[in-house]
């Protein structure tokens, strides 16, 4: 059988994840989760992002239907981002990794400082 028999979406599932599952896509979902509507200069100052990064990924959201830029021609220009339905219905997933990530920090922290340690001694006996 060949590889894209065993699995004829993976390599769409795979862009989505790409995409959905990166860490400054998880962060402004959660930001805008939690405060609504939230302007481009809030959410950098939320996340601690660079410019260049917080605009790519906020167009590659909006590519992907999960974020709605609303431009409002004043002076100065104003762009507000809010999550559209898609984006809600991620909401819960989101959530629930980062309680996931939340829940489990310590026993992550106590992981990598014994494969360190070990690494480390590994290192120190070649």
């Amino acid at each position: 059988m060949r590889e894209d028999e065993k699995c004829p979406d993976c390599q769409r599932i795979n862009e989505v994840l790409a995409r959905v599952g990166d860490r400054w896509s998880v962060l402004v979902v959660i930001s805008l989760a939690q405060y609504g509507t939230l302007r481009f200069n809030e959410l950098k100052r939320h996340l601690g992002i660079s410019q260049r990064m917080l605009s790519l990924t906020l167009k590659e959201l909006e590519r992907d239907g999960l974020v709605n830029r609303t431009y409002h021609a004043v002076i100065p220009p104003k762009v507000e981002y809010t999550l559209t339905e898609l984006g809600q219905s991620f909401r819960e997933p989101v959530k629930a990794l980062g309680m996931w990530a939340l829940d489990n920090l310590s026993t992550i922290d106590r992981a990598r400082a014994a494969y360190d340690a070990e690494s480390e001694g590994q290192a120190k006996s070649a």
